[in-house]
């Protein structure tokens, strides 16, 4: 394992900090908060999507279910209305699933325990240790795609193929214990200014996977018919009429959304569970 010297260390920090001082994006809503719920539910959103179409969900989500009781109790088409234009549907069953639980098991209130955020529904180490420094203060590494771009810029230069293996350490070391909330942010938004001055260094990633074509897609798919039957009920014909999809095709995608607890079916029609 590398071992960074004190001076790397400061030096790094000092960077970063910079960075955020001069273009921190501070004023982001979920920034503004340490409610657990708040990050929670930003967290989920941020998976694989942009903080820009982020930033237009954030606050009509959180308005309609304002904390974890509100979004167990509702509706998953309910759920999916407001969620509809994130994307990855999957997220928002699982944010769903993961209130249920809270509030069935903790009583309503997220818990602080590493190991038990990880045990939620569409949590892992990143959401986990996420949640555990915006809402609790509490530091532990992790790795996420600006993190990923920020150290194999400064300590990776010239390799390819590096492994997240190789970066946790390194954010381990550098890890501002005192404020592990402004740290992490500011590591994000570093990572941010990077993309936009050089060619993305995750591109050197082990990990890095040049995303598949949505259009045509079986994830586009999905998304249609989960669009479609947020609005109503419908049998397959109807449901084939609204999203411009074969019925063929849609007999292909349906078992899964039934399986993954999307759809349901009741003498012939369709909708969301």
């Amino acid at each position: 394992m590398r071992r960074l010297t004190a001076k790397q260390v400061g030096d790094f920090r000092k960077t970063v900090y910079r960075c955020y001082a001069e273009s921190g994006r501070k004023n982001l809503p979920w920034r503004k908060t340490k409610d657990p719920y708040r990050i929670l539910v930003s967290e989920f959103m941020l998976q694989q999507t942009q903080v820009p179409r982020v930033a237009l969900k954030f606050e009509p989500f959180v308005e309609r279910f304002p904390d974890f009781e509100s979004l167990a109790r509702a509706r998953l088409r309910d759920v999916l209305a407001v969620w509809s234009g994130l994307g990855y549907n999957r997220r928002a069953l699982m944010l769903k699933k993961t209130a249920e639980e809270v509030v069935s098991v903790y009583g309503g209130r997220l818990p602080r325990a590493f190991e038990k955020l990880l045990a939620l529904p569409g949590v892992g180490l990143a959401t986990a240790a996420g949640v555990s420094a915006f809402a609790f203060g509490a530091g532990r590494p992790f790795v996420e795609t600006n993190i990923r771009t920020v150290f194999i810029h400064h300590f990776h230069k010239g390799r390819g193929a590096v492994a997240d293996a190789d970066i946790l350490p390194l954010v381990e070391q550098t890890l501002d214990r005192d404020n592990p909330r402004r740290w992490f942010y500011a590591l994000m938004d570093y990572g941010v200014a990077l993309k936009a001055r050089h060619v993305n260094p995750s591109r050197r990633s082990a990990t890095y996977t040049r995303q598949g074509r949505f259009e045509g897609s079986n994830r586009e798919a999905r998304g249609l018919i989960i669009k479609a039957l947020t609005g109503r009920s419908m049998n397959e014909r109807e449901l084939a009429g609204e999203t411009g999809l074969v019925i063929e095709r849609i007999r292909s995608i349906l078992p899964a959304l039934i399986r993954e607890g999307f759809v349901a079916t009741h003498r012939g029609k369709l909708s969301i569970a």
